[in-house]
């Protein structure tokens, strides 16, 4: 059973319980620039790499099938960072706006969804995975090619992609006039903007007034990078656990959740089997999310006289992880009734 509160939850136990308040291994965001991979960007005049790639729509592409566009956009994005999120709609815009004038966009997702941590998951509702790209390209009506390259990566490798988004604009000819950032500004005000005024140059048979910009946004996943998620992993498993008892007042003091951070409670016990199931999901949700203003607790109704075997479930069930509570002891039991105020019932045996 699960609540959820932001800064009230109402007074709801009178009882002992045992209480796991998860705290986190802090990592920094991950953000890119063009120095944080050895590979380098295909260079200005260079012709475009071929590819053969499955698309959103179930079909392969390949470079052939856009012989008939004036002018060529790459931009390689995915789902995940929250840099390529605030492209994504800037990229529709450029796909309308350009398309009139025979310019076609295709969209190439570099990533290899088993290169990205989980706690890099923590600002999206998607990964990388073709299946998951396709509710991306549904949910913003996608109307240009969403290719997929993170199974084999050799087409991202061709071009050098360095982040998401990392855009490539190629003339006629098909030879590399531009490569770089779309614009200056993932958040903040724009006030440059190179992708469009390198198509503009382009359809008028004038020089790229800028070639070459640095890019920033998120790194690109390559496969070698699944030993690094895996290393985390690792360190997260490593994490001690300690389960403590906690009282009424405790409980309510919890509950107040006089903090800035969401609060997410798991109320369960051994003996409840969809409890424990459920254990690894909510372990995978706060490795995710941790790093933001989220907290998780998950709170053993068992008695006090099965902390062991609580401590043992939750070891077993991925919950590995530092814990802080309460050293507060009462004899009262948990009340078997369900919680008024607008909150679920606690578990009763099963």
């Amino acid at each position: 059973m699960l609540w959820r509160s932001k800064r009230r939850l109402s007074q709801w136990v009178k009882a002992l319980a045992i209480v796991a308040v998860a705290a986190g291994f802090v990592v920094n965001a991950e953000r890119s620039t063009n120095a944080a991979d050895e590979k380098k960007p295909l260079e200005i005049g260079q012709p475009a790499p071929d590819f053969d790639l499955p698309g959103v729509d179930g079909k392969n592409h390949r470079l052939a099938d856009y012989n008939d566009a004036k002018i060529l956009v790459v931009v390689f994005t995915c789902d995940h960072c929250p840099t390529a999120q605030a492209y994504e709609d800037r990229i529709i815009q450029l796909d309308k706006d350009y398309k009139k004038h025979g310019v076609m966009l295709v969209a190439i997702s570099p990533n290899d969804p088993l290169a990205i941590r989980l706690d890099e998951l923590g600002y999206t509702d998607l990964s990388d995975s073709l299946d998951e790209m396709k509710l991306r390209a549904k949910a913003k009506q996608y109307e240009f090619p969403y290719l997929y390259d993170g199974e084999m990566q050799k087409t991202s490798t061709a071009f050098g992609v360095l982040a998401t988004p990392h855009v490539f604009i190629f003339d006629g000819d098909r030879k590399l006039r531009y490569q770089g950032r779309i614009d200056n500004s993932d958040v903040h005000e724009v006030t440059t903007h190179e992708a469009r005024d390198a198509i503009d140059a382009l359809l008028v048979d004038k020089p790229v007034p800028v070639e070459t910009t640095r890019v920033f946004g998120c790194s690109t996943k390559w496969a070698d990078k699944r030993s690094g998620a895996v290393t985390y992993q690792k360190h997260w498993d490593a994490e001690p656990v300690e389960l403590e008892n906690i009282d009424a007042a405790g409980v309510r003091k919890l509950a107040a959740n006089d903090t800035d951070k969401y609060l997410l409670v798991n109320v369960w016990a051994t003996w409840c089997g969809p409890c424990v199931q459920e254990l690894p999901e909510l372990g995978t949700i706060n490795h995710m999310y941790r790093n933001r203003a989220f907290r998780f607790v998950t709170i053993s109704v068992d008695e006090d006289s099965a902390k062991d075997e609580a401590l043992a479930v939750l070891k077993r069930r991925g919950l590995h992880r530092r814990i802080i509570c309460s050293q507060e002891k009462t004899a009262t039991s948990w009340p078997r009734r369900s919680i008024r105020n607008g909150m679920a019932p606690c578990p009763t045996r099963c």
